[in-house]
């Protein structure tokens, strides 16, 4: 596994003193993104070869968040590669080792130019070839999101430019940040799943449809067609 330890910062806190969902969702890509970078395989190598690497879904369980100040230590590590997919989990351990939280992710390795999935890059493949381990024994869902019920349409959000990633996309964590403005405040997410549909970009306007169940709510970030950039589903602990 690949690790970093941190501490958990004052702005990355709530009103509770609570690490919020885009901080830890932040600290996921960071770690991949380190890994990728001592690894040889990081943004610049990537672009020589004239790939990247786009989240497909992701499934992230949060078991007790971190709270302001608190030391913790972050992990990632790939699971399996296969064609262009890749599969890769991430954790997050407290001061105690215990997991606060973790994830599963499904990748895919596009050509940067025809923006189409191509077979993963042997040198790829070959750097992370011993870093591979074992997925986290987890009833994981499936990547592909139901959604349920009549929907209610939310303010329209714009993509603005601190959305913008360096594939110059939306950032995967931002379609979270915004979909968790339409939850109820007594709403304590236990698991997240995104499904991401297409890339939004700047200047593109999301249009929200929100889904009520009892259990989870699920909000489509749509474009001015409905069809969806995103899909993020918010689950409650039903413990």
């Amino acid at each position: 596994m690949y690790q970093y330890k941190s501490r958990v910062r004052y702005s990355e806190v709530n009103s509770n003193r609570v690490m919020t969902l885009s901080a830890l969702t932040d600290y996921f890509q960071d770690c991949c993104t380190f890994q990728s970078e001592d690894l040889g395989v990081g943004m610049d190598y990537l672009n020589t070869l004239g790939g990247a690497w786009i989240l497909s879904s992701w499934e992230i369980v949060i078991n007790e968040m971190p709270l302001v100040a608190e030391e913790i230590t972050v992990g990632t590590w790939p699971c399996a590669f296969k064609g262009f997919y890749g599969t890769r989990n991430f954790c997050i351990q407290n001061e105690k080792k215990e997991m606060v939280a973790f994830a599963n992710s499904l990748w895919v390795y596009m050509d940067q130019n025809t923006k189409k999935p191509v077979k993963i890059a042997e040198p790829v493949i070959e750097a992370y070839k011993d870093k591979v381990e074992p997925q986290i024994d987890f009833a994981w869902s499936d990547r592909k999101i139901k959604v349920e019920g009549n929907g209610i349409e939310g303010n329209p959000v714009e993509v603005h430019q601190f959305f913008i990633d360096t594939n110059q996309h939306m950032n995967n964590g931002k379609y979270i940040m915004v979909a968790e403005e339409f939850l109820p405040q007594d709403f304590l997410p236990h698991r997240i799943r995104v499904e991401y549909r297409k890339a939004a970009v700047l200047g593109n306007v999301l249009f929200p449809i929100i889904y009520k169940q009892t259990d989870h709510i699920t909000v489509v970030l749509a474009d001015e067609e409905k069809k969806p950039y995103a899909i993020v589903q918010f689950m409650k602990d039903m413990k």
